[in-house]
């Protein structure tokens, strides 16, 4: 069964199609056996063509007194997709009418920047604060250090809301580390053998190719990009793996605070005429995380989805995994990585460092690693697709919390059109 597009709720559905000429159209929520909360939802809108720019769906809940305006927005894309905001939780086994109408006038504004890009970089925002910087240009590399080691293609700064800079690149201790990324270590392309991860090696790397698109609205700002697997040989490069990177940020709001979702669709295409085979490896692909060199393990934690710390997650699996430290100044925040159910190996295999890494400090770095204990045979003219969220917050998480976000974004949501 065909994968949803991005990482959110799976739907089960039955619907009519939707069309500007129906003035509003019906639809109920269940609440599911977890309940729901206040995060952002989707919806499929089958058959929708918006072909004037002064039309605004929007989404209301309905009450016995009335309506509720929510913020809305749509996805573009076969089919549509809309999204929006709940007002209020869905209660576990409650259900929840709302009604799509299909105004003329009053387009809402996004409620911040959105997306900025220039020749160097893209950059997201949410609810006016910066997320995430996406560098295109060529990082170089540090002074007297081997030019091998220069790369485009990452995400540096990753924010906290209140402005904590959760990412690190170019370490002194692993210069190849860059922030957020996914090179693959161990790569086979019959009888040669690349390494797009130790870029110090020279035998290949990831790199920026080209913006898709961009997109703000009310209820999240996007882009999509392409990144290039490139091999070199003897003086030559070939493309071995084309990749599209989808990422999506939401402004949320969790035990009274704001938060920030952003989710991350990888999609893979082997460019080659014959198979690539992904091979088994601790470190590869999936999701890096190389930390602020502010955390160490005197100062920041891991907790699983399984219960698991810093002592004993390394080479485990989990559904989620929680990265937090202090800051100077003394503050907290941290970011959750969650695995969604459809990828290839979930709940999902993690790297993460021990204690004890690079040099007793106990930097901290974090990967969710597809191919840890079982290796990924990507073959020509099919696409393979990894999604993540990441729950970027200041101060401390409850694991209850973070369990329901889990269920909100994981399990089966019922939809129905009326």
């Amino acid at each position: 069964m065909m994968q949803p597009l991005i990482f959110a709720c799976l739907i089960f559905l039955t619907f009519f199609p939707l069309s500007l000429a129906a003035q509003e159209l019906r639809f109920r929520l269940s609440g599911g056996d977890h309940g729901q909360t206040t995060l952002p939802v989707k919806v499929p809108l089958e058959d929708f063509r918006a072909g004037a720019d002064s039309v605004q769906l929007r989404v209301y809940r309905e009450y016995h007194g009335g309506r509720v305006a929510l913020k809305s927005q749509v996805q573009p894309g076969d089919p549509a997709q809309l999204w929006f905001v709940p007002d209020a939780p869905i209660a576990p086994g409650a259900v929840a009418p709302f009604v799509v109408v299909a105004e003329k006038s009053g387009l809402e504004e996004p409620d911040n920047p959105g997306v900025e890009t220039d020749s160097a970089a893209i950059r997201l925002y949410a609810a006016g604060r910066p997320v995430l910087e996406y560098r295109k240009a060529l990082q170089p590399a540090p002074p007297g250090v081997d030019a091998l080691f220069a790369k485009s293609g990452f995400i540096h700064p990753l924010h906290s809301p209140t402005g904590n800079v959760l990412t690190r690149i170019q370490p002194p201790d692993h210069y190849h580390h860059y922030g957020i990324w996914n090179p693959w270590t161990v790569v086979r392309i019959g009888d040669e053998e690349v390494d797009f991860w130790n870029l110090g090696l020279g035998q290949g790397t990831v790199r920026y190719a080209g913006t898709l698109g961009t997109s703000a609205g009310a209820v999240y700002s996007s882009f999509r990009l392409a990144q290039e697997h490139v091999q070199f040989r003897s003086g030559s490069e070939r493309v071995v793996l084309m990749e599209t990177w989808e990422l999506r940020s939401f402004p949320v709001e969790l035990e009274g605070r704001a938060c920030t979702l952003v989710d991350l669709i990888v999609t893979l295409h082997n460019n080659l005429g014959e198979p690539v085979e992904l091979s088994e490896y601790r470190y590869g692909g999936g999701i890096g995380f190389r930390a602020t060199e502010h955390w160490t393990r005197h100062n920041s934690r891991v907790l699983t989805s399984e219960g698991k710390t810093r002592r004993d997650a390394d080479g485990s699996t989990a559904r989620w995994c929680l990265v937090e430290g202090d800051f100077p100044g003394g503050t907290r925040s941290g970011i959750v990585f969650f695995s969604h159910p459809g990828n290839r190996t979930h709940p999902e295999p993690m790297r993460v460092w021990p204690e004890d890494a690079v040099e007793g400090r106990g930097d901290l770095f974090f990967e969710f690693c597809p191919i840890r204990h079982q290796k990924w045979h990507l073959l020509p003219g099919r696409e393979y697709v990894l999604k993540y969220r990441m729950l970027v917050y200041d101060g401390d998480l409850q694991p209850a919390t973070i369990e329901s976000v889990w269920h909100s974004t994981a399990d089966r949501l019922i939809f129905a059109w009326e």
